[in-house]
């Protein structure tokens, strides 16, 4: 399946427990199909103390959100818009359905 959003997007959580919430994607697993957002899906990680973290504790980090959870936003209007596949001048680029500029 080929993956709409890829690492560094600013995309809106639309369905789910953070549905509203904005952030950047930080990375993509595409055998999931699930991305990590910058702030979002927050959880608690208990850690035990290593040569890193010496205290070891409940740690907070981002956990996994499927990407059909996920819309990008338009950087022109800053609404959610889906995404296009096309070649322009030769190469194959993303672009926004909603304004149609090359992402």
């Amino acid at each position: 399946m080929k993956l709409r959003i890829k690492t560094g997007d600013t995309v809106r959580v639309i369905a789910g427990d953070h549905k509203g919430s904005e952030g950047k994607v930080v990375s993509v697993d595409r055998e999931k199909n699930k991305a990590i957002v910058e702030g979002i899906n927050m959880v608690s990680k208990h850690e035990k103390p290593s040569a890193q973290n010496p205290q070891g504790g409940i740690v907070k980090k981002e956990a996994p959100i499927h990407v059909s959870n996920l819309s990008l936003i338009d950087s022109k209007s800053g609404d959610i818009t889906r995404v296009g596949f096309e070649v322009r001048d030769g190469k194959k680029v993303r672009f926004s359905k909603k304004s149609n500029e090359v992402i």
